[in-house]
């Protein structure tokens, strides 16, 4: 059974940092790209940040470069978020996702795997 399950949200100030964490079992967590999306509410699901299968490549939507890191730690299973300098448009509910795809997929339907999500709330 593929589970992905989300930690590490919750309330953090402007210019705070939060780092998320992803646990995947049930499949081969070191084969797979993995990404990070959040949803706003009323907004469409984004894509964030990417790692591919090794970590050597990574991606970062514009509005979050410089501030958030994607990693991974393929003996742990996990793939992480660390955010900072956060901003009250960083608020979403922060999904991550598993891929088949070689390489750094970047739509939703390029993911086969979805996690339950963990709500990031930045007050101003």
């Amino acid at each position: 059974q593929v589970q992905l399950v989300e930690s590490g949200g919750g309330l953090a100030q402007t210019g705070g940092s939060l780092r998320l964490s992803c646990v995947a079992s049930g499949f081969t967590f070191s084969d797979s790209a993995m990404g990070w999306f959040r949803e706003a509410p009323g907004e469409e699901r984004e894509y964030v940040a990417g790692i591919s299968w090794g970590g050597a490549s990574t991606y970062y939507t514009d509005s979050v470069k410089g501030r958030f890191t994607i990693s991974r730690d393929n003996a742990k299973n996990t793939v992480y978020l660390q955010m900072n300098s956060l901003k009250p448009e960083d608020t979403a509910v922060y999904y991550c996702a598993a891929s088949e795809i070689f390489g750094l997929p970047r739509f939703l339907n390029e993911y086969d795997h979805w996690g339950q999500g963990t709500q990031v709330t930045v007050s101003s």
